[in-house]
């Protein structure tokens, strides 16, 4: 069931958004409503594990130059099917 909520924005950000809303073809309450979702999504609701190469990145974590990545994959899955 859709509820109306009223918010305070600023005006500049108002018509930015609309521009964007129009140029994807979406009505800003649906943008909106789909930004709050992600935010309050629970984490827990992802069902697959995140591997430790991908964390890396998102840690920002150095990885190697001379990382052998198909050499990685290769011991990942030799690993996962034991």
């Amino acid at each position: 069931m859709d509820t109306k909520l009223t918010l305070k924005l600023n005006q500049e950000i108002i018509e930015r958004a609309k521009e964007y809303a129009s140029d994807k073809k979406m009505s800003l309450s649906r943008i909106v409503e789909s930004y709050l979702q992600s935010l309050t999504m629970d984490k827990k609701d992802l069902d697959f594990p995140i591997s430790p190469f991908v964390r890396s990145l998102a840690t920002g974590t150095k990885i190697p130059i001379d990382l052998d990545y198909r050499k990685e994959y290769s011991d990942q899955l030799l690993e996962k099917y034991k």
